[in-house]
């Protein structure tokens, strides 16, 4: 099989055109990490001071909150730059343990930008519940991504459904699989580092799907497990620095 991450230049969720505009500002921990003012990968805020995303959308970046149209200056858009970058040590460039913390510097986050609670440490994700994917990605394969911040449906499979087509490159440790309509759509090039979202916790962060063939049902979108990995407990909450540099850990 061919794999393909989301690189810088293909950004995002790919929302066909049936697919809804989400409500504005109705996903206020949802970032877009930019690049000269163009976006590169999705995230979302977790703490007032990080962001969450894939470890591969590493690279300059400048977090936009706030942003609902990103091809305009909204009064509500929040630009912070990144003061760290935290992949997780254990990254290797490939697709096992692509998920990173980016550290925000010291900005007071506005009113309407807020946090979204981690999953469960120890918690499951099923098969078969619909989860929500989020971003401003591309609508259609080779059409330009959206300006405006869209939504799909996906549903999680069953670790055996995943591992028939991707073979050794899954890990169902440390990735969940979904299933989508073609109908309906879901991620595709340009949603890297976005949130796959279950019963209103984000369980997984976008990773990667089949090269050229995103809208494609028979091969299912991958995403890196949120509740694998941690970076801190309650008791280091003060003990940001602290938490920081440790990374974020499996367990």
């Amino acid at each position: 099989h061919k794999f393909r991450y989301f690189t810088e230049k293909e950004i995002v969720l790919i929302l066909h055109s049936f697919l809804i505009e989400a409500k504005p500002h109705s996903r206020p921990y949802m970032a877009s990490l930019q690049y000269q003012e163009h976006h590169s990968c999705g995230g979302m805020l977790i703490r007032e001071d990080l962001v969450l995303t894939a470890a591969h959308c590493k690279g300059p970046s400048t977090v936009v909150l706030g942003a609902h149209d990103i091809s305009k200056k909204e009064k509500s858009q929040q630009r912070i730059k990144v003061a760290k970058y935290y992949p997780h040590p254990k990254f290797s460039g490939k697709y096992d343990y692509d998920i990173m913390l980016l550290k925000v510097k010291e900005y007071q986050i506005l009113y309407q930008n807020k946090t979204i609670k981690l999953p469960k440490k120890n918690g499951k994700t099923p098969a078969n519940i619909k989860c929500h994917v989020v971003g401003w990605g591309r609508t259609g394969n080779d059409l330009r991504p959206s300006n405006v911040l869209k939504e799909a449906t996906e549903k999680t499979q069953f670790s055996s459904e995943w591992e028939k087509i991707w073979g050794s490159t899954f890990n169902f440790h440390h990735m969940i699989c979904t299933k989508f309509t073609k109908k309906g759509g879901g991620v595709c090039e340009g949603d890297s580092g976005g949130p796959l979202i279950c019963n209103k916790r984000p369980q997984g962060v976008t990773a990667f799907i089949m090269k050229d063939n995103c809208n494609n049902p028979k091969y299912p979108h991958v995403f890196t497990k949120v509740n694998f990995f941690y970076c801190m407990d309650e008791r280091e909450n003060e003990r940001r620095e602290v938490c920081c540099k440790r990374g974020l850990q499996d367990h």
